[in-house]
Order: structure tokens, then C-alpha cells, then sequence
């Protein structure tokens, strides 16, 4: 009896140490459940740099009881999207990581898979705004125990950006950021403001678009919408059926990678506002004036930087490309070539930067290019990598023609730029470029230039 008094508060101690540190998982469901069908049920996983492997089950009615929930720091919230096969998203504790190597958060993982894995589609749009009901009570909850809810970020996925949008507007536009990571298009396309995401749901939206033609949504629907390769047909995914599942849903799901890799900062895409992609493709649209000593806007968290500037210019709509893998970041110049044939010439421009053992390409091929002479061809070539302190620069000129005889480019010029640092250009004048044949050359510090 002695030594029990000494044991129990021990064991006590113990059992509830044991019990704050059980981990909570995202619901894994399969396929069977989606045909079956599921109805709505939400867990809160909570995850923060003291925890941030082990999700905390957090009470929908008294969700800062946790003592790993700190009411001073900021909270995002992550919200999926439809779960078809009922299987957890393969980001989550990559975007959790992400988060929490930024900055010092409460990380709120809403998982709401039941009610998510369905066949039948129309059914999880359904529950999307049961599932906001539900988590704007919760924000009610949070707001009575003295979370400013202008410190709340909202992070949704595909049809959690239209349960952000919900959220937002039942709390009259009070939540801080809301950042939607390709919104659904079926069913909320042609939808009014009240029945999808909007710019007025927080003080600030930010948005990527990443397959408008097909799961995503086409139109702006934030302060700043980024049109990653214009929005459609991402480089690396496959481009026929018989690829499988990636075929559906490569594209709408690149929005989170592209999201992640912003987030771990491993290199930064620069945005340009343009009425198109194909004007911003042809470098008719890469004036940053707008945006001050700041420059064009770069993708990703940081966007909140430019949110001053973005709230005075109201909608806009932006425009930026990627590599097919991790980094996906590009690096942009903008070339220009003076040519001296006597007729016109038609053509593609492959463009190689080196220096040491690293080399950068570039292929400006989305449409052919005139090439006229003493005329200026402005081009942008957007390189795969970034190179500093080019030694070397290759060129190669193509037509495409099988059949027909083989052409040279003569160069009176070649002006390379680059876009996204203050730089000297580089020059090259008087250039042969046989058809199909690479020319490699040094290139020296344009004259002509000004700082």
C-alpha cells in the first residue's frame, strides 16, 4: 500500500503523457467507401514545430484547450480537395513541413475526407458547404478565445478553395489570406460570387490556376491570379489516357508542387501581368512598373509582400512558366536579333548558356518566328536554369522543314538580357547560324547599354 501511494500519481502522469503524445492520422479510405459513399465528418489535425510529425486531434468546441495550440502565433488552416478514391493527399505532411520551416504557426490540417471520397462528385460539392458551416463555427470558437482571425491563412485545394471562399464570406471577409491552389471548375463555373471563391472573402486572395481546361477553374477569382503556363497542359504531365490516373489529375495537382517548392524556396517565379499567355509568351508584357521598386510579383507564400500594391490595382491577372520537374523555376532574358538576309526568314531559336560544367537551355519554339532584315526580333527565352557568369553561349536556328532546302541565319546582332536582375547585357555581332547546326561563341558586354 506504501509503494502504491508512491506509484499511482507516477502511473497517472505517465497514462496522460502517453496520451498527448498519440499521433492522429489523415483518414485513409479506399475505393469501396467512395462507391458506397461517404457523409460528412471533419478532423482537426493539428501540427506546430513542437509536434511536427505527430498530428494533434484538436476539439471542434474548445480547439485551443490543446496546449500545443499557442494563441500568439498565427494559424493556417490546409483544406483538400475531392478525394475520389477515398485515398489521403501524398502532400500533406509535405506542405505541413513547408509551412512550418516559413514561420513559427499553429498548422491546421482539415481533414474531411468523409465527405470528400465519393464517386459521385456532385455529393462532395454538396459537402463543401456543410464542411464550411461547420468550420466557420469553429472560427467563431477561436475568435471568443482571442484569435484575431486577420492572422488566419486558409490554404485550399481545389474544392477546399471554394470552402476557403465559404468561410470567408460568412465571417464578412475577416479572415487574413485565403491562397486557393487550383479551384474546382465543375459546378462553380458560370456560378455568382456567393456560390464559389471570391476576391472579397478575406483581405487578401491569391490564386493558381493550373488546368483551367479541364478540373480547374477558368476565370480570375482573387486579388492576384497566377496562370502557371497559362493555366493548362503543365510540362511533364502526360498528354494521352493511356497514361492512366496521372492523366486526369497531373495537372490540377501540379498546383501543390508548384505551391511547395515556393514554400521551400529553392528558386522564385516571377509573375507578369498580361492580358495573355500568349502575349506574355511573345515578351510583350515583361513592364514591372506597376509594382514599384519591388518589381513583378513572385509566386507563391511571399505573394503578401505585393499585397499593398496588388488591393490598389484590384484584379489581376498574372503569368509565369515551369520546368517539368522540381526546381520548377525558370530563368528569364529577353533576346534580341538583328539579321541581315535578303529575304524574310521563318524559325525556331535554341539558346545554351554555360559556364563551367553548368548549362542552361532555352527553346523558343511555341510559334515560329520572323526573322526580317535590319528588323528587331524580340524574344523571350525562358532557361531551364540559372546560370551566372555565362562564359559561353550556343545557338542553333530550325525550321521545321524536312523537305526543303537547308537555310543560314545570318546575325548582325545577338542581345541577350537578363530579366530578373540588373545585369549588363551580353552581345554577339556577326553570326553565321547553319540550319540545324550549333554555334558556339563568347560573348562580350553589350556597348549600347545604359544602367
Amino acid at each position: 500500500m506504501f509503494l502504491w501511494q508512491y506509484l499511482a500519481p507516477f502511473l497517472l502522469i505517465t497514462i496522460q503523457i502517453c496520451r498527448a503524445q498519440t499521433c492522429e492520422d489523415f483518414t485513409d479510405l479506399d475505393l469501396s467507401h467512395a462507391f458506397i459513399g461517404t457523409s460528412l465528418r471533419i478532423k482537426l489535425l493539428l501540427y506546430t514545430r513542437e509536434n511536427a510529425t505527430c498530428g494533434i486531434l484538436l476539439s471542434h468546441t474548445n480547439p485551443t484547450a490543446h496546449p500545443q495550440f499557442k494563441l500568439s502565433r498565427p494559424t493556417t488552416f490546409v483544406i483538400h480537395g475531392y478525394r475520389p478514391t477515398g485515398s489521403p493527399p501524398n502532400w500533406i505532411h509535405n506542405i505541413t513541413d513547408m509551412l512550418l520551416s516559413r514561420d513559427d504557426m499553429n498548422v491546421i490540417v482539415v481533414d474531411w475526407n468523409h465527405g470528400a471520397a465519393n464517386v459521385n462528385y456532385m455529393k462532395a460539392v454538396e459537402n463543401t458547404h456543410k464542411a464550411a458551416d461547420n468550420l466557420t463555427a469553429l472560427m467563431k470558437k477561436l475568435q471568443e478565445h482571442g484569435v484575431s482571425l486577420s492572422s488566419v491563412h486558409l490554404i485550399g485545394v481545389s474544392l477546399g478553395a471554394h470552402i476557403s471562399g465559404f468561410i470567408g464570406a460568412s465571417l464578412n471577409s475577416t479572415i487574413g489570406r485565403i491562397t486557393a491552389l487550383d479551384p474546382a471548375g465543375p459546378l462553380f463555373t458560370g456560378k455568382p460570387p456567393e456560390d464559389r471563391l471570391d476576391p472579397t472573402d478575406a483581405q487578401f486572395v491569391d490564386v493558381l490556376h493550373t488546368d483551367i481546361d479541364a478540373l480547374g477553374f477558368r476565370e480570375p477569382l482573387g486579388h492576384i491570379d497566377f496562370y502557371a503556363n497559362g493555366g493548362t497542359d503543365q510540362p511533364g504531365c502526360p498528354k494521352t489516357i493511356f497514361s492512366g490516373g496521372s492523366y486526369f489529375k497531373c495537372d490540377h495537382q501540379r498546383s501543390v508542387f508548384l505551391y511547395l517548392d515556393s514554400e521551400e524556396q529553392k528558386c522564385a517565379s516571377r509573375a507578369y501581368p498580361c492580358t495573355s499567355y500568349s502575349d506574355y509568351m511573345d515578351g510583350q508584357c515583361l513592364n514591372c512598373d506597376r509594382f514599384g521598386t519591388a518589381g513583378c510579383p513572385v509566386f507563391g507564400y511571399d505573394i503578401t509582400k505585393w499585397k499593398d500594391v496588388l488591393l490598389n490595382l484590384g484584379q489581376t491577372k498574372t503569368y509565369f512558366s515551369t520546368n517539368k520537374k522540381s526546381p520548377f523555376c525558370m530563368t528569364n532574358y529577353v533576346v534580341d536579333i538583328v539579321t541581315w538576309n535578303q529575304e524574310i526568314r521563318w524559325g525556331y531559336i535554341t539558346i545554351k548558356l554555360h559556364s563551367g560544367s553548368k548549362e542552361a537551355v532555352a527553346t523558343i519554339d511555341h510559334k515560329v518566328s520572323k526573322f526580317k532584315k535590319f528588323t528587331q526580333t524580340k524574344l523571350l527565352a525562358q532557361f531551364d536554369k540559372d546560370v551566372p557568369s555565362v562564359k559561353k553561349i550556343s545557338l542553333k536556328f530550325t525550321t521545321g522543314n524536312v523537305l526543303k532546302p537547308k537555310y543560314k541565319l545570318r546575325v548582325l546582332r545577338m542581345r541577350l538580357t537578363p530579366i530578373e536582375r540588373k545585369e549588363r547585357p551580353l552581345c554577339r555581332y556577326d553570326i553565321l547560324l547553319p540550319e540545324n547546326e550549333e554555334v558556339t561563341f563568347r560573348p562580350i558586354p553589350c556597348e549600347e547599354y545604359n544602367f
